[in-house]
Order: C-alpha cells, then structure tokens, then sequence
C-alpha cells in the first residue's frame, strides 16, 4: 500500500505541476507556477524508490511523462513536460541510487538538485520561457521545497522516534 501511496503521490504532483504552469504560465515574472509541485516531485519520487524499488519509479515516471505531455494544452509546452519529467527524474534517480548507502538526507538533497537543475534547463528551454534567470531561480525555489520537506521529515522522525521510545521506557 505504501508504494500504491507513494505512486499516486508522484503522478499527482507531476499533474498539478503541469496543470499549474499551463493555467497560470510565469509567476512573479521568472518561475513557473508548477515549480512548487514541481520540486515535490523530485522528494516523491525518493520515497517512491523506498517504497517499491526501480520497476515502481520506472513505471511511475512512464506514467508520469504520459500524462505531462498528455495533459498538458499546446503542443511545446506538452513537450517541454514529458521531456523535462522524464530527464529530470531519471537524473534524479541516477543520483539518489549511488548516494542512499550514505543515508537518505545526503541523497534525497543532491539528487533532488540535480533533477531540479535538469528539469527547470530542459523545460524552460523547449516550453519557450526565459532562461536567464529562470533556471537560477527555478532550481533554488524547487532545492527550497526540497529542504523544506527534507526537514519535516527529519523532525517529524525524531519526534516519533523520542515519542515511541520514551512510551516504552
């Protein structure tokens, strides 16, 4: 069920981000506004890999670029979607393996900036929006959602894990 959970999660993410930018296009002048969902998708996908393994992200990413490209109005932007998914996740992925025997923080950090970097560069760049100083700031907002969540979940774990321990004592 977790990796039904962690699955869906992704792909909602992966919609929302697109659904976003093709409503709203540019926000404060330089992101789009799908880059929020965006960032969370690269997190999403790490705890995907957690939960179901390769043939899970794999397939998740699949579905994930169908439905970018599927979904998204105007044929460039629906493009720039399911390419930029794509290589970004798989970029994502292609770091996250290598690094996770180091703990999942480390991992979970690089290879969430490397996807970002990645997807803001492939998307801005076949999508048609500015790329100076788009990548830059794309890359940072999708590393801050990053950060954000990798912080809840680092609490969130130490919470739980004092609460259980300190009931058991």
């Amino acid at each position: 069920m977790n990796r039904v959970a962690a699955a869906l999660a992704f792909v909602a993410c992966v919609v929302s981000a697109n659904l976003l930018t093709a409503q709203y296009g540019l926000v404060f002048g330089v992101v789009t506004a799908g880059t929020f969902t965006a960032g969370l998708a690269l997190l999403v996908r790490d705890w995907l890999d957690e939960a179901g393994g390769r043939w899970w992200v794999l397939a998740a990413i699949a579905v994930g670029a169908a439905l970018s490209a599927g979904l998204t109005p105007g044929w460039r932007l629906a493009l720039a979607s399911g390419v930029a998914f794509t290589l970004s996740e798989l970029a994502d992925w292609a770091v996250y393996r290598p690094l996770r025997e180091r703990g999942w923080v480390p991992a979970a950090v690089a290879s969430n900036i490397a996807g970002a970097v990645v997807d803001s560069a492939v998307f801005l760049a076949i999508a048609g929006f500015p790329l100076w100083p788009g990548i830059a700031t794309q890359s940072a907002i999708k590393g801050a959602v990053t950060t954000l969540f990798v912080c809840l979940v680092v609490v969130g774990r130490e919470v739980l894990r004092d609460r259980f321990w300190s009931e058991g004592a």
